[in-house]
């Protein structure tokens, strides 16, 4: 968007002698523009907001992995039930890429917390679990019941 421009404005006024008043404007404007220069049409900006129950989400999505984690280690035996609820709640959601991708975000993150603590399963294992359970079924129906989702 390089231009080159050369603005020259001159403005000449004439007093008429012994009055002190204006009696003509002459004006002049030269630009001169560099031909190889061209501007791209800008696109606009669209901001995307994210809803208003955007924290709870993403507080249930951290839940979900966390379950995750905890119930396989504490012999739960329900295999990707957890994961699987969590691409069900992607994809009744229908969110932005970033959005989909902060989500998932938050899924590992609950994972990996766990993971790096526990390697068995301790009675505080088990209260972490029953914790989460009791957390993310209030949040998960707390936020359709709220928000109409």
């Amino acid at each position: 968007m390089m231009k080159t421009a050369i603005v020259a404005l001159v403005l000449m006024f004439a007093v008429s002698p012994g009055s002190g008043m204006v009696t003509g404007v002459v004006a002049q404007e030269i630009v001169k523009v560099d031909p190889d220069a061209q501007e791209a049409p800008k696109q606009p900006t669209i901001t995307v907001l994210p809803p208003a129950y955007d924290d709870q989400m993403m507080r249930l999505a951290e839940i979900l992995g966390a379950l995750h984690y905890l119930r396989e280690l504490c012999g739960a035996k329900e295999e990707q039930l957890w994961r699987d609820e969590m691409k069900n709640l992607i994809d009744q959601e229908e969110p932005t890429a970033e959005r989909r991708a902060m989500l998932i975000a938050r899924f590992n993150r609950g994972f990996r917390g766990y993971h790096e603590i526990y390697r068995d399963c301790t009675p505080a294992a088990i209260e972490a679990n029953n914790r989460y359970i009791r957390q993310g079924t209030r949040l998960a129906g707390e936020i359709p019941n709220r928000y109409g989702r």
